[in-house]
């Protein structure tokens, strides 16, 4: 592995993050083949692991916990918090009450007295971002945490934190988790420029696009059932661009998830890339990949399927803004059209 700084932090990273959100039952309930899985991917060089609350409600935790006794020294241990770990309402969301309390409880489950990446898992509209960050500076100074970020934040999001860190005199985001794949380049637009101005490392998530750039999931084909809820995995557009890109990656000698894992990391503004085996057979393919490089020739028939910063649908557990998610915050009342 060549490893990579994460930002400005002096982290060194391998390029490919182990993902452990199918550790559990949301994805491979066996404790000890996960664990086993995870001895691997850090055997082979991987020493990024990334985690979140939410995945396998805690369990994901307790098995990367459980993974890295005697070996969490080497290990460069990322978590998130944001997202409901319950009914009660502030069970979740980005407050000092939440955070707190969440931060001890992944710690708890991880077997560890601090993480060396803590990130928000999610925006949210309904607190100030200032309040976020003095929680997450206070969880610093306690020695609970070595560096905070962001996760699929927009770039105008990333900016205000920036300022508001800046003017407060508070610790700032210094990583940036956002989706990209081939078929969603979006962030190349904004979201990657601006992690680079501000030096913030990014870990980018789904970039297998859960799945439709192994080659698993050809047109016509139809999804498995567990997938098919997702609406991402049945857009058309999506298929189309996957049976462009099949070809790509034959001229090129590669199998499809190689291409798209080697695409990811290529881009100068990535840190690193998310992998999320489920099976060991899994990981040892994308292991196998970890050392491809794509000449200008390839990456330029890939700009010609999808052009840069551009995108063929997205994924369905993206962020979308509230008014983009809720009609009534993009239209006016019906009494005030009406007075209009």
């Amino acid at each position: 592995m060549k490893y990579r700084t994460l930002g400005r932090t002096g982290i060194k990273v391998s390029p490919y993050a182990l993902g452990a959100m199918m550790f559990g039952a949301a994805g491979n309930p066996d404790h000890d083949d996960s664990v086993r899985m995870i001895h691997k991917a850090l055997d082979a060089g991987v020493n990024f692991v990334d985690t979140a609350d939410i995945y396998s409600h805690g369990e994901s935790e307790e098995i990367v916990g459980k993974a890295l006794e005697g070996r969490r020294d080497d290990v460069v241990l990322a978590t998130k918090a944001h997202l409901p770990m319950g009914e009660d309402p502030n069970h979740q969301g980005n407050s000092r009450r939440w955070l707190v309390r969440a931060l001890d409880d992944s710690l708890r489950r991880l077997r560890t007295d601090h993480v060396d990446l803590y990130q928000v898992h999610r925006p949210a509209p309904d607190t100030d971002v200032e309040e976020t960050l003095s929680v997450l500076t206070d969880l610093m100074r306690a020695g609970k945490v070595r560096a905070i970020g962001s996760s699929t934040f927009p770039a105008s999001e990333i900016v205000e934190a920036q300022w508001v860190a800046e003017r407060r005199g508070l610790a700032r985001f210094r990583t940036e988790q956002p989706p990209y794949s081939i078929l969603d380049r979006r962030i190349e637009n904004e979201v990657l420029p601006v992690c680079e101005r501000y030096g913030m490392g990014t870990l980018v998530w789904s970039p297998l696009a859960q799945g439709l750039l192994t080659g698993r999931f050809r047109q016509g084909a139809g999804a498995e059932s567990r997938r098919a809820r997702f609406t991402h995995m049945t857009d058309e557009r999506r298929h189309e661009a996957v049976e462009r890109l099949v070809p790509v990656a034959e001229d090129a000698g590669l199998s499809l998830t190689h291409l798209a894992m080697a695409f990811a990391i290529a881009h100068p503004g990535v840190t690193s890339a998310i992998i999320g085996p489920r099976t060991e057979e899994q990981l040892d393919d994308l292991l196998a990949g970890a050392d491809v490089v794509l000449d200008d020739a390839v990456l330029d028939r890939i700009d010609a399927v999808v052009p840069p910063g551009t995108g063929v649908g997205g994924l369905d557990m993206d962020y979308r803004t509230p008014a983009v998610q809720q009609p009534r915050l993009r239209r006016r009342l019906l009494e005030e059209r009406a007075a209009a």
